[in-house]
């Protein structure tokens, strides 16, 4: 008989079916609701491919919907960058693209009918005051004195905030709930403010606008998300977001479910720090590649794959945890190593002359571009006699057990020839300009005919073919031996954390390569074309992440 393999499923998927068996729902609606007031991180795609892997899971429907309810914040730049990102991590929204704004109508008529059942008022406290009647957690807050309003002035009263004859921060809209609640989001929270302000989509229609709390109930309800799954921090706002469903008697109310957020340990995903890096010039945007946006990550030469990867490692909790980015470098590593050609790059580099080799002559080496991956076929790579090599590649007086070029040692050339190194050439200030070698004409493909064996095999680029790039090496935007943040809560930056290479050269099979084309660099690293700033004439390369890494996945031998 065949075993079924079991499949574990987290406490989301247990509760979804649970829902489903009872008949809650007959089918799964899901959604994820960004508000428009910077780029997604890393953080956000653990929220995207678990609602839109739910939705696929239980072949239902995944919605996408901007939560564009504080136009002081929003930008249609951030609207079109988060479209971007969802796209390329591969969650469809098809026809179902919705804006909080679509709603406001809605919205407006929900709290009219809250004040008709005596369940809202319209509150002049200040913001100041709202907080001090509030309470505390071990203390009852203190009922309003505009509490007790009738039904029909604050009908009038709402009517006439809408209309523009208040000014801002004036008058509120709170739901009537209960002062002495011990959940203090459930104690007459504002639901409506005055703020006189241009929306982006609706521009100056409205001078009133609902709060988050009160608005994303109602956008749930009214698309029919059956499962609203968000983060922890909301859990002591679920009360609330049932009593907005509950008193506003939609048909088939949405259940709020709370996951842990995902938490990377050493990096940068405020807004607000991220907006001051950007503002202040010591990052080149939202996307610049030491960050950890969705944008920034793409534009480095991580893969959607690389992130779902990294996404299932981490797993759906209840409680929440941080994460070693050296676990996100695990994760691109593994999808781009048997994916990407092995070509030769040298970043820093030193002239190296075959002496016997014919002067003119070039000649194209078979080379394969994946040892481990022999389906990708290999590439004509141009040898000649002018080479570069790495400039750590030679050593006039070598340390111990140093297998590469010095005076009198032969190496092999990767997918080349034997090279004994004869001597070098320096500059005035001592150093090395050029290094001279003779190559044995039999060993080519990099065996010796007479059976010698050689320690040290570098790789090298052919001076006369080579195309000249720039390549970034990055690190962590963060100091990570300080920590993120000072004692005056400003970040611990690493000045190192880029570093530019002006001058290095690159075989020619790399010339065509367009922008986000990613490639593994022998020994340097895996690298990418920068979306950005590279161009045809001056071609520019991004370090995604280097070769190895100390990370070992938790459960492996």
């Amino acid at each position: 008989m065949e075993e079924k393999e079991v499949v574990s499923k987290n406490f989301i998927e247990l509760a979804i079916d649970k829902d489903l068996a009872e008949g809650v729902y007959d089918h799964v609606c899901t959604r994820f609701p960004p508000e428009p007031n910077g780029y997604l991180h890393i953080g956000h795609a653990k929220s995207i491919l678990l609602n839109y892997g739910l939705a696929q899971e239980y072949n239902g429907e995944f919605h996408m919907r901007f939560d564009d309810t504080n136009p002081t914040k929003e930008k249609v730049e951030f609207v079109e960058s988060i479209k971007a990102d969802i796209q390329w991590l591969g969650a469809d929204w098809k026809d179902h693209l919705y804006f909080a704004s679509d709603y406001f109508d809605q919205m407006y008529e929900a709290a009219v009918k809250l004040i008709k059942k005596g369940k809202a008022f319209v509150c002049d406290l200040s913001a100041e005051e709202i907080r001090t009647y509030r309470g505390t957690l071990t203390e009852p807050g203190k009922e309003s004195p505009y509490r007790n309003r009738s039904v029909e002035e604050n009908l009038d009263l709402f009517e006439r905030m809408k209309n523009g004859e208040f000014p801002d921060g004036s008058k509120v809209l709170r739901a009537k709930i209960d002062m002495s609640a011990p959940n203090i989001n459930m104690r007459d929270p504002v639901i409506y403010r005055v703020a006189h302000m241009s929306h982006h989509r609706t521009g100056d229609k409205w001078c009133i606008y609902p709060m988050y709390d009160f608005a994303h109930p109602i956008e749930d309800a009214i698309e029919g998300i059956t499962h609203s799954i968000c983060t922890l921090e909301f859990e002591d706002h679920r009360p609330l977001y049932d009593w907005v469903v509950r008193e506003l008697e939609y048909p088939m109310p949405p259940r709020q479910i709370e996951f842990a957020k995902l938490y990377l340990t050493n990096v940068v995903t405020g807004k607000r720090y991220i907006k001051k890096l950007v503002e202040e010039g010591i990052v080149d945007g939202w996307d610049d590649p030491r960050l950890v946006s969705i944008a920034a990550l793409r534009r480095r030469g991580f893969t959607p794959e690389s992130i779902k990867l990294f996404v299932d490692l981490c797993g759906v909790a209840k409680a929440n945890s941080s994460v070693d980015y050296a676990m996100l470098e695990y994760c691109i590593r593994e999808d781009l190593k048997l994916k990407r050609a092995r070509t030769m790059a040298v970043l820093n580099p030193v002239k190296l002359v075959i002496d016997n080799y014919p002067e003119d002559q070039m000649e194209m080496l078979d080379v394969p571009n994946n040892l481990e991956n022999p389906e990708l076929g290999s590439r004509q790579v141009p040898f000649g006699r002018e080479l570069y090599i790495e400039q750590e590649d030679f050593m006039e007086e070598p340390v111990r057990k140093y297998f590469r070029m010095f005076s009198g040692n032969e190496v092999r050339l990767m997918n080349a020839y034997f090279v004994k190194c004869t001597g070098c050439e320096k500059d005035e200030n001592g150093n090395v300009t050029v290094i001279h070698g003779t190559y044995d004409p039999d060993s080519k493909g990099g065996n010796s005919p007479d059976g010698r064996k050689v320690k040290g095999t570098i790789h090298w680029v052919a001076a006369r073919t080579a195309l000249k790039a720039e390549c970034r090496l990055y690190e962590n935007i963060i100091d990570e031996s300080k920590g993120v943040y000072n004692e005056d809560g400003s970040l611990n930056l690493n000045p190192n954390s880029l570093t530019i290479l002006k001058e290095c050269y690159l075989e020619p099979s790399l010339k065509d390569a367009k922008a986000y084309d990613s490639f593994q660099f022998v020994r340097n690293g895996f690298f990418c074309v920068d979306a950005k700033d590279s161009t045809p004439e001056a071609p520019v390369f991004n370090r995604i992440v280097s070769l190895k890494s100390s990370f070992k996945l938790p459960n492996a031998k």
